[in-house]
């Protein structure tokens, strides 16, 4: 990865919208933005705040949350640490 995020950002990977709704298949249109996904970098936390998200931890976050980014033909989502609601433990 050639991109580190500054302060309390990270950059998610989205996790990919569901493709089949109970044997209908959805149009791209259709589909519902995912509100999970993996954290793929991670800043170095403020001077007031922590940085308690790591690189490879699953989390969801809210429905507008961060920017989309575009890398080597992969979308993202760059956000603050805040953004995130919860970390995903499997």
């Amino acid at each position: 990865m050639n991109i580190q995020p500054l302060a309390d950002r990270v950059l998610v990977l989205p996790a990919p919208a569901e493709e089949k709704v109970g044997g209908i298949i959805i149009p791209d249109t259709a589909k519902e933005k995912p509100l999970n996904g993996k954290i793929v970098a991670v800043g170095e936390g403020t001077k007031d705040e922590k940085m308690i998200l790591k690189e490879g931890d699953n989390v969801l976050y809210g429905k507008y949350s961060g920017t989309e980014i575009e890398l080597d033909g992969e979308k993202y989502l760059m956000m603050r640490q805040s953004d995130v609601l919860a970390i995903i433990k499997k």
